[in-house]
């Protein structure tokens, strides 16, 4: 995988995936993403959402480190939760960062004690995620990254309480969006909850700062 700095673990489990070569919009973002940015995501391929935000995900975290989540992704329902398990233990295999899913069917009680034994990566649905901030109690401030995959079909649903009371729990942090279009209200969510933002779009493949 030619891409700049990229952690030699993450680039063996690519390779082992045959994942050999980025899309020229995750050559253009890395770098950005990398730097501790936070970036909006626009792109219709659903593979190639999930892959930058495992890969780039992997990249700025490296290794396991500490007890709580260190990078929050947000999806849209339990499919997506398993698809992106798949993709992090699969291009992470190499490393030792930890990654666990919950969503509606998994039970809370064993979610709480997972997360009590330690994990980098943790991935839900917007519900989920919200009840397990609000009963949870782990350590928000070890986090790095906020990610929300598919944020314009969240939009959709008018899920924005979700995602604001979610955005300011967890206060100061990367983030990044990742987007199927541009939707209408994507502008304002972004403006709400982004200081400077960095847009890559699948079409046009530049970067606009905002």
């Amino acid at each position: 995988m030619k891409l700049k700095k990229i952690n030699e673990n993450l680039k063996e489990g690519l390779i082992s995936s045959q994942l050999l070569e980025p899309t020229p919009l995750l050559k253009a973002c890395f770098g950005t993403i990398k730097s501790g940015n936070d970036v909006v995501i626009v792109s219709e391929d659903v593979a190639e959402r999930e892959d930058i935000i495992v890969i780039t995900t992997i990249q700025r975290l490296e290794k396991a480190v500490l007890e709580s989540p260190r990078a929050l992704i947000m999806v849209k329902d339990k499919p997506e939760v398993l698809s992106l398990l798949d993709k992090f233990r699969a291009y992470g295999k190499y490393t030792d960062l930890r990654f666990y899913g919950v969503h509606e069917k998994t039970n809370l009680d064993e979610d709480k004690n997972m997360i009590s034994l330690g994990l980098d990566v943790l991935i839900g649905t917007p519900e989920r995620l919200n009840l397990m901030f609000g009963s949870a109690g782990f350590d928000i401030n070890q986090l790095k990254m906020f990610v929300i995959n598919d944020v314009d079909q969240l939009l959709r649903l008018r899920l924005e309480p979700k995602l604001y009371r979610l955005s300011e729990s967890i206060g100061k942090t990367q983030r990044l969006y990742v987007s199927g279009d541009y939707y209408e209200r994507l502008d304002a969510f972004v403006d709400k909850t982004m200081l400077d933002s960095f847009w890559f779009d699948k079409e046009e493949e530049t970067e606009e700062d905002i």
